[in-house]
């Protein structure tokens, strides 16, 4: 007799499950991303039910832990054939109750944002997602920015702890490895800002982008565009309007708006007015 979904035991994930988690992705009319997968693996905690049938995952998330001020839940889903039978909520409970007292947020689609507010998550802004093949037009930002090295990782630590509020060194020096492009902007030998540029199926995904200003943001981003030939895709904090307004023009189109929610804090800490985008919406 097949055990009922709500008697299925929860695991942690490993990169061993990173096809499973990518044919779960699928499974949803996700792309695979086997590449962000393994990056939340191995720098987050996973969660995941199996199927009893042996067919891979049930459901699936991901935690990415920021000390005990801050945890950041990413990748939820649930198998098509599985959906809307509580799986998904079970697995969100579990993992809210592991995280005790802990600060958490996430982003949410339209889709799941009905969940997430009953589970006790607000919103606290939003984030528009941006896709498209980049093609200056106007004036080229005045910012100069070059290509990050090794000696240039430690003041990147301490500019995006003192931007995102949070120390994510665990994050951070992950991305010569993981980003395609990491560039700085600098200022009289001074760090401004930062930017990566990562692949993800056909698109360079551009996160995080950490910038003194719009224009400093508008520079780096530019700089990437020059060092690709696949399309950009990145998720804008909506209050930087400017940027928003700006990467349009250069031919980037809406795609989507995630809301950004929190649970057990009123807003993410940090300095917004320098955050411009999340390294991934699963991880902040």
């Amino acid at each position: 007799m097949q055990t009922p979904l709500s008697g299925l035991p929860i695991r942690r994930l490993t990169k061993d499950d990173l096809a499973a988690c990518a044919d779960l992705s699928e499974d949803r009319g996700w792309p695979r991303e086997e590449h962000k997968w393994g990056l939340l693996l191995t720098a987050g905690t996973g969660y995941g039910i199996d199927d009893p049938d042996g067919k891979g995952l049930v459901t699936s998330c991901v935690v990415t832990h920021y000390g005990t001020d801050l945890a950041a839940i990413g990748m939820v889903l649930v198998a098509e054939r599985h959906s809307r039978q509580g799986v998904g909520r079970r697995l969100m409970k579990h993992v809210l109750h592991e995280m005790g007292s802990t600060p958490v947020t996430l982003h949410a689609t339209p889709y799941g944002q009905p969940l997430y507010e009953e589970l006790g998550f607000t919103s606290t802004g939003r984030a528009e997602m941006v896709r498209g093949r980049f093609t200056a037009s106007g004036p080229r930002p005045q910012v100069s920015t070059r290509p990050a090295t090794a000696e240039d990782l430690a003041a990147v630590v301490r500019l995006d702890t003192e931007v995102f509020g949070l120390d994510r060194t665990h994050m951070i020096t992950r991305l010569p490895s993981f980003a395609d492009q990491f560039r700085v902007a600098e200022q009289d030998g001074v760090l401004t800002g930062y930017a990566a540029a990562w692949p993800n199926m056909d698109t360079h995904v551009v996160g995080p982008l950490i910038a003194r200003d719009t224009e400093t943001a508008k520079a780096l981003i530019s700089s990437l565009a020059d060092g690709t030939d696949r399309p950009l895709r990145t998720d804008i904090d909506v209050r930087h309007k400017e940027l928003l307004d700006w990467v349009k023009e250069q031919g980037l189109e809406p795609i989507a708006f995630n809301a950004v929610m929190t649970l057990g804090t009123p807003d993410l800490p940090g300095d917004w007015t320098r955050r411009f985008a999340p390294l991934t919406v699963a991880a902040g």
